[in-house]
């Protein structure tokens, strides 16, 4: 009797898609530098100081300056302070960093609405079919790179690929500010040649086991049958096998349930009067309360965003006990806000409103209440008592 050996399929590449993985440079640092350019240069880190709480606390990101002393995200903020006690640390404004990650967003959704956000500062998005008909990803790429530079002086890197687990190695590649492209024909030589250590997805722990194993790079990977792969780390050992062969066949999967909606507007000219900031936001409000119709939400927060022409960002919000019911409503509220906290002083260049604590509007209002139908036609069909 002859007994055969167990097996698995070649699995094939799909490379009909199109991604494009999007990484903000430094973010939350970068924002900071931003907002208060004496930092741009030195070596910023998002975290509190480990003397103001006792040595507790982590590192949430921290500037290219930094990173140089050994400085990186999750690290604990001890260790950063030992390892870069010149570093300047700033507590960090996740409100800013949370509205600036939806004007991001809002960038994306120019080209696609295949976006799928990993976190403030990164996203997934599939251009296969884009909203402006243009067949080069990279192109795309670079146009958002260039956008979000020019309306919000931030860098970001960028990665093009058939799919997600290359396109986000790619974007790690040149950074900051970088651009990588991996098409189909080279993928196989990237991956081969890459450190098994810059493998997404592959922790401290197993990269220690293929350095026992002889793995240090893609070709040693390569070069290892799925079953030996599989007996040595289990179903990760299937997903190895695939991802140095250049095969992810995951999804792009969008975020459908909105968590705002607003809208903005960036002007060519710093706005410098009570009455253009007026006319401003009855536009935009407009806007934003027909993008709420079109979405079938309405919310009760009102949040309004100033950016003023140093690119100092104010934002401010209003939350009501009763959905915000029309865009004239919408209007006023936005406007006694802006009277309350804003400013002229220093020349406006961006003007947003935007909606939150959203909820789905199930059914419209019915203009004759249904129990007044109801005692009508009682009305009509009760007897005579004369």
């Amino acid at each position: 009797m002859k007994y055969g050996i167990l097996t698995f399929d070649e699995p094939k590449r799909d490379i009909s898609r199109k991604i494009i993985h999007i990484d903000m440079d430094a973010f939350y640092a970068s924002v900071e530098v931003r907002e208060n350019p004496s930092l741009k240069g030195k070596p910023v880190i998002i975290a509190r100081h480990p003397k103001e709480n006792g040595g507790r606390g982590v590192v949430a990101t921290a500037s290219y300056e930094a990173r140089q002393y050994g400085v990186h995200s999750a690290m604990s903020a001890q260790k950063a302070y030992e390892l870069c006690p010149d570093g300047i640390f700033v507590s960090g404004n996740f409100e800013l960093y949370r509205s600036i990650s939806r004007e991001i967003r809002a960038i994306f959704s120019r080209y696609t609405d295949l976006i799928q956000p990993l976190s403030l500062d990164e996203a997934y998005l599939d251009i296969t079919e884009n909203k402006i008909q243009l067949n080069s990803a990279t192109l795309i790429a670079q146009r958002i790179q260039r956008e979000i530079y020019q309306e919000l002086r931030l860098t970001c890197s960028a990665g093009v690929s058939y799919n997600k687990f290359l396109a986000k190695l790619a974007s790690d590649f040149k950074k900051p500010s970088g651009i990588t492209v991996i098409p189909p024909e080279d993928a196989h030589h990237f991956l081969v040649e890459l450190p098994i250590e810059k493998y997404h997805g592959v922790g401290r722990k197993s990269v220690e086991k293929m350095h026992e194993l002889g793995i240090f790079k893609g070709q040693d990977l390569y070069d290892k049958s799925e079953m030996e792969l599989v007996s040595h780390f289990g179903k990760m050992g299937h997903s190895l096998y695939r991802k140095v062969r250049g095969i992810d066949d995951s999804r792009v999967e969008a975020d459908r349930d909105r968590k705002s909606v607003g809208k903005e507007r960036t002007f060519l000219e710093d706005l410098k009067s009570d009455e253009e900031v007026t006319q401003s936001l009855r536009q935009i409000a407009h806007s934003a309360f027909n993008a709420l119709k079109k979405n079938q939400k309405h919310g009760k927060t009102v949040v309004l965003k100033i950016r003023y022409n140093d690119f100092s960002t104010l934002t401010r919000r209003k939350t009501f006990p009763n959905y915000i019911q029309d865009a004239d409503e919408l209007f006023v509220i936005a406007l006694r806000i802006f009277e309350e906290e804003g400013s002229l002083a220093k020349g406006i260049r961006l003007l947003g409103i935007t909606v939150t604590n959203l909820d789905s509007v199930l059914f419209e209002n019915i203009p004759l209440p249904l129990w007044v139908k109801a005692k009508e036609l009682e009305e009509e069909e009760a007897p005579d008592g004369n």
